[in-house]
């Protein structure tokens, strides 16, 4: 889902220097309106007062039935709402949306039992090639 945000100039400015981080941000459905938190967008370099907080929540633009859409699936079935790439379209700062599942626990035991195999897998063989 695509999704427009609400900024101020220096941050733009920003993201046009590539100065944003997106790994641990994550989106909340609040008094239905969506918001994007732990986006950090670096300041910018020649915006002395006018920078602001690096990582403040920002507001997203969605159309209000695309946010109960998002809203019924969040409380059914458990997904959330992740920012998974920001993007300019025609001058505007656009926010790709991801609805996911997180993983449930005996998913995250067997990818941590496939992860310990294969470390154990390519300590053999480097220690059978020297």
């Amino acid at each position: 889902m695509e999704a427009g945000i609400a900024l101020v100039g220096t941050e733009v400015k920003s993201l046009r220097a590539g100065e944003v981080n997106l790994k641990d941000a994550w989106v909340e459905i609040e008094d239905g309106e969506l918001y994007v938190l732990g986006m950090h967008i670096s300041p910018y370099e020649k915006g002395n007062i006018f920078n602001r907080d690096p990582v403040r929540r920002r507001k997203l633009l969605v159309h209000r039935r695309e946010i109960r859409h998002l809203q019924q699936q969040q409380k059914l079935q458990g997904y959330t709402l992740i920012p998974l790439q920001l993007y300019f379209k025609r001058g505007k700062v656009k926010l790709e949306l991801g609805v996911c599942k997180g993983k449930k626990l005996y998913d995250k035991r067997a990818s941590i039992a496939e992860r310990d195999a294969k470390r154990d897998i390519d300590r053999a063989m480097k220690s059978s090639r020297s």
